[in-house]
């Protein structure tokens, strides 16, 4: 089930109205539950046996680390935790990359061995609901956080349906003290939430789906297409992927708060950041935060010397890489991203004076390159604009640069796209040329001006000029926009499918 389905549109209501039927605990856990695993069941009701496995380990590790009478039975049981989950994602999602990889590697030196290969189906949103279980046994190890000993408020906070399937990841220090009182209606927070389930949908339905028929159409035959016409791809994908993730995060928040639930916040205008440590700051923040506190911090983070965080870095974002997929364009994928924050890095060292600045990553410690080298005096603001649009650009193409291997289908192809945007003749940048590109597909010149407003207003909330001002409006105006986004959203989704949400792979 889908949350751009008919089938949710019928779903949610229901479960809405039977949840606040009665304002009481262990009622309101109980439907949440069982609607939750038959949301998760609807794509294939052997996901959920899964689930309540990996759930009842955590559980019950979680009792045992917080009532165990040595240090070495906390570790044994922490162990265990990270075993098992670890485990488990890596036989589903990782079986047959290394399988094949192994096969290849040993082909090198002359060995021929028949893989144990096997069709393993991924079981929808694994690598987010095994990494929040995860997070609820190490933070019990760490002293910051008490088990539960109620089944069911364990369940509900595992198996919540509006972010189980793609995130927000949540903690249990914020979402198990939610789930373990009775929750009260609350008008203000259910229009709050509709309002954002709403926008999600326009980003989904309106942007990121039209945008997807023309990436789909130029990346599927990337070795006809030219290399502007593949730079405009990219670009279009670099929003698509956000447009189509943070709807649904949009959509999962929103849900969450009909619910009487607050969920963390996903993305925070991550496009408009200065550099690429900042756009890690913004960007899907409840998994990179997971990995700030998980795993760069342990290997620890920005504490050592200068290589020691350069190798933590590297570390951590391969990892990343590996996380979203079982395919070594993903690990080259992450690996790009971690080389530019080692870059940013040596670069930060030397901006005043040759001295190094503050630095760490993921809010640990980070005092991020904002550009303004201080000799004497700030930049004028002229100067300052500059600086911004150029740091901003440099930070949207190493992003882009990493989505090129996320998109295409293979580490090859990636490369052959990438030597053809490198190498874009100057004849191809001519007035001829850019209107045979926008004839390749009749969606490209559209979406091109959806992306220009769309960019235009994202900088202005960024500021905090559209929303604080638009709730001020009067209350038919808000509705006549409230109208005109819904007939919009249904008039475009009437023009081309809608396609599932990108992260459901992951």
């Amino acid at each position: 089930m889908t949350f751009t389905s008919l089938t949710f549109l019928i779903f949610l209501p229901l479960v809405f109205m039977l949840h606040w039927a009665r304002q009481n605990r262990y009622w309101q856990n109980s439907l949440l539950v069982l609607a939750s695993y038959l949301f998760y069941g609807w794509w294939d009701y052997r996901f959920c046996g899964l689930m309540i496995l990996s759930s009842l380990v955590d559980y019950g590790l979680g009792i045992f680390v917080a009532h165990a009478k040595t240090q070495a039975q906390r570790k044994l049981a922490l162990t265990t935790s990270v075993v098992c989950n670890l485990g488990l994602l890596g036989f589903f999602k990782y079986f047959n990359f290394f399988s094949e990889s192994l096969v290849i590697a040993l082909g090198e030196i002359g060995w021929t061995v028949h893989p144990l290969m096997s069709e393993i189906l991924l079981p929808v949103g694994i690598s987010f609901y095994t990494f929040q279980t995860l997070s609820y046994t190490i933070d019990i190890y760490r002293g910051k956080l008490q088990p539960t000993t109620n089944l069911i408020d364990y369940l509900a906070f595992v198996s919540f349906f509006p972010q189980l399937v793609a995130g927000p990841i949540e903690r249990a220090t914020n979402l198990m003290p939610q789930f373990s009182r009775a929750r009260i209606f609350s008008n203000d927070q259910a229009v709050a939430g509709c309002r954002t389930i709403l926008w999600g949908f326009v980003k989904k339905l309106i942007i990121a789906d039209h945008l997807a028929v023309c990436v789909d159409t130029i990346y599927a035959h990337p070795s006809s297409a030219s290399g502007l016409t593949l730079l405009i791809g990219t670009v279009f994908f670099a929003w698509q992927i956000y447009c189509d993730f943070s709807a649904y995060s949009d959509i999962a928040i929103g849900t969450a708060k009909l619910f009487g639930i607050d969920l963390m916040q996903n993305f925070s205008y991550p496009y408009l950041s200065r550099s690429v440590i900042e756009f890690w700051r913004r960007w899907h923040i409840s998994l990179s935060t997971w990995f700030r506190d998980y795993v760069f911090i342990p290997l620890g983070g920005s504490q050592g010397t200068k290589l020691e965080t350069f190798r933590n870095l590297m570390i951590t974002f391969v990892l990343s890489g590996l996380w979203h997929g079982a395919a070594w364009r993903f690990i080259i994928w992450g690996a790009i991203n971690g080389a530019a924050l080692v870059l940013e890095k040596v670069v930060s060292s030397y901006v005043e004076n040759g001295r190094s600045r503050p630095f760490s990553i993921f809010g640990h410690r980070v005092n991020p390159i904002e550009g303004q080298a201080n000799c004497g005096q700030p930049p004028v603001a002229g100067q300052a604009a500059l600086q911004t649009i150029f740091r901003m650009t440099y930070t949207f193409s190493v992003i882009c640069l990493g989505w090129v291997f996320f998109r295409a289908a293979s580490t090859a192809e990636a490369f052959t796209i990438l030597s053809k945007i490198a190498t874009i003749p100057l004849h191809d940048l001519n007035a001829s040329a850019w209107k045979a590109t926008l004839a390749t597909h009749p969606l490209i010149e559209k979406m091109m001006i959806v992306l220009i407003g769309y960019s235009i207003l994202e900088w202005t909330m960024h500021l905090n000029l559209v929303p604080l001002r638009f709730l001020q409006w009067p209350k038919p105006a808000r509705w006549a926009v409230f109208t005109l986004a819904i007939w919009g959203t249904l008039q475009f989704t009437l023009t081309t499918k809608t396609n599932p949400f990108i992260y459901f792979q992951f």
